[in-house]
């Protein structure tokens, strides 16, 4: 994969704190620039596909309770996180 020169404006206090991130990770700042800017890419691809997922199961009827998703979120950041909610409200249950 061949690289591209682009030019970005930054604000001073950006640019400093960039240059300073950049000399402590023994890189350029145009590497640290790259890596924030793809991992900001593929977080939003991720989001985008998750928000088409949810999208195509509310079109199938398919959705998931508020039950379920807070008791997902309630084991957030512990030992025993439960996987994702899969959906468990139908047009037919409802």
């Amino acid at each position: 994969m061949g690289t591209t020169p682009y030019s970005i404006r930054l604000d001073d206090d950006l640019r400093k704190s960039l240059e300073k991130e950049a000399e402590i990770e023994d890189r350029s700042p145009a590497q640290l620039a790259v890596r924030a800017i793809r991992s900001m890419l593929e977080a939003k691809a991720a989001k985008r596909a998750a928000i088409d997922a949810a999208l195509a199961d509310a079109d199938q009827g398919k959705f998931i309770s508020a039950e379920a998703m807070n008791a997902w979120i309630d084991t957030w950041d512990s030992d025993n996180e439960l996987p994702t909610p899969k959906a468990d409200i139908t047009r037919d249950t409802v």
